[in-house]
């Protein structure tokens, strides 16, 4: 049983040394324990850093691509490497890498197939009262569509089997913690979570610019990938929206002509007849998009299949 810990980085010579040094190399019912880091085009040393700290595997971009991408290529070459799990976690050393057995534990016993680090935000001292009102509604916005139960959806720390893992396309620039677990709710991934712990902040997030930036990009991305999953209950809701208020601005009209003949009443049924049209046109894209997602997900299977064989292929070599 092979674990590999992947850390995307960006300039963080300062702390990429320590963050790989907390991870434990022995753990129970692990017989291996490498360290991949990532370097999302880092401008200072960061890659040196990672191997005289004992990073195993350092891959890296010649210009930024951002979290997710980074993200993304270290689940690549972590699958290709023969990973039965896989752990992320930040560079800035913000978790703690003896909370790593813990936080497979649930995999290791076969009862999940993505296992979230709770920071239980509520704990977290350099958090203000807004950020953690704000994660505590994002969490609850993404448990509700991704029809989880994890309490702090915005965690890197997470650990994937290898079915997860192969199962896993992230397409946002942003960030893949949001889109992962909805994407792993609506295919039906086992999720779970356990406490973990968090160390003293070493730098500001570069995530984001302002809270106000988190929570509008946080919001697109959270209805961008929800949409791209259940485009007809997405459709469907503004659609019927639509013809409701057109149902009823039909029957304003229709009450006006009976009693007073519907005398000045005409704009009524000219906006009537706009929210009709545009709700049941509204339906109709919700239709087509249903039937793309379809295709999508044929699509995923595929590249699902694919992974697996390349994988195989690695393996055999």
């Amino acid at each position: 049983m092979k674990l590999i810990v992947q850390i995307p980085c960006l300039n963080e010579e300062a702390t990429v040394g320590a963050t790989i040094s907390d991870i434990p190399r022995q753990i129970p019912g692990i017989d291996r324990v490498e360290v991949l880091v990532i370097d999302d085009g880092s401008s200072d040393r960061t890659r040196e850093a990672a191997l005289r700290a004992g990073a195993d595997h350092v891959i890296g971009f010649t210009n930024r691509k951002g979290l997710a991408r980074a993200f993304m290529a270290g689940i690549d070459t972590a699958l290709a490497r023969g990973a039965d799990i896989i752990v992320n976690t930040d560079a800035d050393n913000q978790y703690r890498g003896e909370d790593i057995p813990a936080l497979i534990g649930p995999i290791l016993r076969g009862e999940a197939d993505i296992v979230v680090g709770d920071r239980e935000v509520e704990t977290i001292a350099h958090f203000s009262p807004v950020k953690k009102s704000l994660q505590k509604l994002g969490s609850w916005v993404v448990r509700k569509l991704s029809r989880t139960s994890v309490p702090d959806a915005a965690s890197g720390f997470r650990a994937y089997n290898r079915e997860a893992a192969l199962s896993i396309n992230v397409v946002s620039d942003f960030s893949y913690t949001l889109e992962t677990l909805i994407q792993a709710g609506t295919g039906r991934l086992a999720v779970g979570h356990v406490p973990v712990r968090t160390n003293p902040q070493t730098r500001p997030s570069r995530l984001f610019t302002s809270l106000f930036d988190y929570l509008k990009r946080s919001v697109v991305t959270m209805v961008r990938i929800y949409t791209m999953y259940q485009p007809l209950k997405v459709f469907s809701a503004i659609g019927g929206l639509s013809i409701l208020v057109g149902t009823i601005l039909s029957g304003r009209f229709i009450y006006y002509l009976i009693t007073e003949g519907g005398r000045g009443k005409v704009q009524s049924l000219i906006f009537a007849a706009v929210f009709l049209i545009v709700g049941f046109q509204i339906l109709v894209i919700g239709l087509l998009a249903d039937i793309i997602a379809s295709n999508r997900k044929l699509t995923e299977n595929v590249l699902y299949r694919v992974k697996k064989l390349e994988n195989r292929e690695e393996d055999d070599r």
